[in-house]
Order: structure tokens, then sequence, then C-alpha cells
């Protein structure tokens, strides 16, 4: 018997990459459609994808990069030390959240649905979903005081929450059970497991269509083009070594200013990336896992590309990622990861930093950073005890060719902002404040994108606050004379009196009238303020983003 050929028809091709791509689009609706939570619903912190049948990310939705870029890695670790992909069936729902088994943080759960055609393994369905709260020392699952993370809440090794089609309603319950909005999580998992489902049906409507052989051929020729592609892109960077580090504020304990060092060497159409000379890992919980690191630097190069590279596995053969065991950025169990944003912010800006040395007319300065997570615990109108989560944004980076985007999401993250009127009906808050900062953007030839304050006033007889913020230190760097943002600051009023709150805390005690301000970070400018268009400086006096006290720096002497 002849072996079915391994060449596709371009044009037909192109119709399944598209397809596929539109699989994980309609998963990513329907999580956004019918998720119960506002981090879920509003804030659309979840992602979804399409894998081939062998455990490989094939297609993606536009949502979160950190999700995305990190889900094979996940699968990976779970097929080679879990559960390996001849023990998968058809019906069955792979979950885990382990940060130590493929995961990234606690709140994030990743589910893997395969995909079956005649008994045969098509194609693997993936969803993660950012829950509102799995337990822990602190609402929304980020306690600034854990030193170790069985503290930081419910950890579920990878597991068959599905089998056969049949749900382990044991799990479901223990999941629930570990929340502060146990109704909330479980209409949050319902929802990804119903995507799970959408994407399994989209790939049997192209197995349908064609066959399971072309598909297969198909998803392989994508992954190709995804090679060819960064490969391509990385040629077009000068061959050689470039090192560049940043800092992360601290572990909201006693670490202080911690280092990410990136060395970025590029040879031909190969990249290796190493991150030894990294801090230790961190008493707190600002560590990235090894796999939350590959993250961050195949997010890094992607932007680098240009969107060239569909970002798939195929795109991430090309690039090389070494970090040495306990490092910030490949931390090893027990460490504390639930802020682990803090530090994949970082290793995105530092790989970013060492690029502008190789190409400095391509690369941005630093945009805000971070991930501003806000978390209260208070009781509602009717006593019910709520928790209100929200993740602000700040400024992007100023690019050699334009300014940079104001109070918009940016680099490893790509979230929603919660609207107030939503926030005020549903927990008891009353927003006093929203706006861009003037003056926050870094100056330059090109400004610095501006960040947000976000102030509201506690409706209740009480309340516990948490916060995982950073660039209150280390501001977002400018490039090429630009100057950097305005680091951010978290404060809070109390009968008239400010209190200035650190970057990472937990346990905070508010009563009614507290008022809590947030302010983000700007983004970093790019050349010289002096050699900034006076048009331009003209327009950001009108518009209220540079005040006359603020456009000293634009001007010569």
């Amino acid at each position: 018997m002849t072996a079915p050929s391994r060449t596709i028809d371009p044009i037909r091709l192109e119709v399944i990459r598209n397809a596929l791509v539109a699989a994980s689009e309609e998963m990513n609706i329907s999580i956004w459609r019918t998720a119960r939570s506002t981090v879920v619903r509003e804030t659309l912190d979840y992602s979804t994808a399409i894998f081939d049948g062998h455990g490989r990310a094939v297609a993606q939705s536009t949502r979160i990069p950190v999700h995305l870029n990190s889900m094979s890695v996940c699968l990976e670790e779970i097929i080679a030390h879990w559960i390996p992909l001849d023990q998968w069936h058809e019906g069955d729902v792979i979950l885990t959240n382990d940060p130590y088994a493929g995961g990234q943080h606690l709140p994030d759960f990743v589910a893997f649905k395969p995909v079956y055609a005649d008994g045969v393994r098509v194609a693997i369905s993936a969803t993660v979903v950012h829950h509102i709260d799995v337990g822990g020392g602190a609402p929304g699952s980020y306690f600034a005081g854990a030193t170790e993370v069985f503290q930081e809440g419910l950890r579920l090794p990878p597991m068959k929450l599905v089998e056969a089609g049949r749900r382990n309603e044991a799990i479901l319950a223990t999941i629930r059970r570990n929340s502060r909005e146990p109704e909330k999580i479980g209409g949050d998992v319902a929802a990804q497991l119903a995507a799970l489902d959408v994407g399994a049906r989209a790939v049997m409507r192209l197995v349908n269509r064609y066959d399971a052989a072309t598909i297969d051929v198909a998803m392989d020729a994508i992954l190709d083009q995804s090679e060819a592609a960064m490969r391509s892109a990385i040629s077009d960077i000068p061959d050689g070594t470039y090192s560049f580090e940043d800092f992360v504020d601290d572990d909201g304990q006693d670490a202080i200013g911690l280092k990410v060092h990136a060395v970025v060497t590029v040879d031909g159409a190969q990249a290796r990336i190493d991150l030894s000379g990294s801090a230790d890992q961190a008493p707190g919980p600002v560590n990235c896992t090894l796999n939350m690191a590959k993250s961050g630097v195949y997010c890094a190069l992607l932007m680098a590309a240009g969107g060239k590279a569909m970002a798939n596995t195929g795109a991430y053969r090309p690039i090389e990622i070494v970090a040495r065991p306990g490092a910030i950025v490949s931390a090893e169990s027990p460490a504390p990861v639930a802020n682990r944003m803090a530090t994949g912010h970082r290793i995105v800006t530092t790989v970013l930093g060492a690029l502008a040395e190789a190409v400095p007319d391509l690369i941005p300065a630093a945009y805000y950073g971070v991930s501003y997570v806000a978390a209260l615990s208070a009781p509602d109108a009717s006593g019910e005890r709520r928790v209100y989560f929200e993740i602000e944004v700040g400024g992007w980076g100023a690019h050699p060719t334009a300014d940079g985007a104001s109070g918009f999401s940016a680099g490893f993250h790509n979230l929603a902002n919660s609207p107030m009127e939503m926030c005020e009906a549903l927990f008891p808050v009353m927003f006093t404040h929203y706006g861009l900062i003037p003056d926050s953007g870094g100056a330059g030839q090109r400004r610095g994108g501006l960040g947000l304050a976000r102030e509201w006033r506690l409706e209740s007889d009480w309340g516990v606050l948490a916060g995982s913020f950073d660039r209150f230190r280390y501001p977002p760097y400018g490039l090429n004379g630009g100057e950097p943002g305005a680091p951010g600051q978290f404060r809070m009023w109390r009968d008239g009196e400010m209190t200035q709150l650190p970057s990472k805390i937990s346990g905070v005690q508010l009563k009614r009238g507290d008022r809590v301000r947030l302010d983000t970070a700007g983004g970093g400018g790019w050349g010289d303020p002096r050699a900034r268009n006076a048009k331009d400086l003209a327009a950001d006096l009108a518009a209220g983003y540079v005040t006359e006290a603020g456009a000293a720096v634009y001007k010569p002497g």
C-alpha cells in the first residue's frame, strides 16, 4: 500500500490554517459568553488553543501571551512525567494548576481534551482560565506573605477531571469547597470545559470535510511555516551576543532589587537566551518556573518578529532557553509563585532590552511591565462575602517611530479593563477617580505612554485588601536617550490621612469610607527629549498629557 502524501495544496492549507484559528476563537467566545466571574468575563484573563494529535500547539486565539506560549511546555511536561498520551482516551479531560507540573500559578487551571476520529487522536483542544479564587492566605489567592507554594491555595496535579465522558464530581466539589467564591469558580470551570467541547466539534467539522490524514499533514505544514518564519526573523538580527538586565522591585518580604539578566546569542537563524545570571529564587511569591520563563522569552522574540511568525510550537523550534535551577526565573519546588508575572514581565523587557542593542530601530522602550493585581474581600449589601478582583495596566514604551500608547494592555498579558459601573453594581466599592496620569510617560523624542490612576472608596463595614504590583522602585527604562516612565504607587486614605502602601501586600484591613488609589507606571521614552517635534509637544500640552512643568525637560538648556 502506498503511504499517504505528506504534501498539501497551498490554498487548502491556508483554508485549514484559518479554520483552526477560527476554532480557537470559537472557544474564546464560548468562555467569554458563559463565564461567571469578572476576571474571566470582563478582564478576559483566559486563553484557548488547538494542538495536533501529538501534543504540539498549532493555532490559538488572540488572548493572553503568557498562557498561550506556555501551554505547549505544560502539555510536554504532562505527557513526559504524568499521563502519557497512550493513556488518553476519547471523552477524557486532563486538568492541572500545579506550577511544578507544567502550570504557572494556582489560579490558572490548564485543561486539555483529546479529539478522536475513528479511534485515532487527531487533535487536542486546550484552555487556560484564571480563576477568581482558589483559597490560600489572601483573597484572589495572591498571598504576599507566602514562603512556599502550599500557602497559596488548592494545588491539583495533572489528573483526569473527566474520564470517558464522565466528570469526577468529587474533584469539582473539592475545587468549589476551597474557593471564597464557590459559585463563580464552579461556573467558570463549567465554561472552560464547554469551550473544550466547542473546539473538539470545530476540529471534527474539518475532519469530516477533508479527512484525518489531510488535517494531520496540514498541521505539520503549519508548524513548518511558523518555524521558517521565525528563522527568517532571527536571521534579520545581526549575529552576535547581546545582554541586558532589569529588576523586580522586591518579593514583598525581605528581598529587594531582584535582577533578571538575559544574554541573547544570535547565530544565523537560531537564538540562544541564557537567563542564568538572574537572581536566586526569592523567599516571597515573585518566582517563575522555567515553563513561565520560556513563555516570556517566546513572547519577546515573537514581538521582535513583528507578526511574521504565527505563534505555535513551530515558532519556538529555533529558540534555545537556558537557566540554572533555583534562579528566580527557574524556581524549584516548593517556592511560592503567585505573583510570577512580576518576574515574567521583566523577562520580556530584559530580552527586548538586549535585542535593542542589536536592532535599535526596531525595539521600543520598556512598557509598564507588571500585572497590577488587586483583590478585595468584603461583604455586599446582603451580607454575602464577595471577592472584587481587578488587573490594571499602564503606559507602553515609546517606539523609534511613534509615541507609546497610554493606559493600554501590552506585552505579556492582553487584558481588558473592568467597567466601573459594573464593579459598583456587583461589589461594595464606589469609584472616585479613573484616568490618565499627566507627565507619567517617559520624556523623549518619542514620548512614553501614560499610566492610569484608579481610585475607589469602600462601601462596606469592613474589607481585607491584597495587592501584587511592581515598578515602584525600578521604573520602565527609556532607550536611546529617552527618560524612564514614572514609577507606580499605591496609597490609602483614612479619616483624611494618607498612607503609602508597598508594592506587595496582603491582609490590609479596611473600614467603611477608606479610599484606595493605584497609580500605574508610564512607559519609557525613546530618543533625546530635546529632539521632540514642537507640534507634538504642543499637542501633549493641549491634551493634558504633559503639564507646563513637565514640558521643561523637552526644552534646550
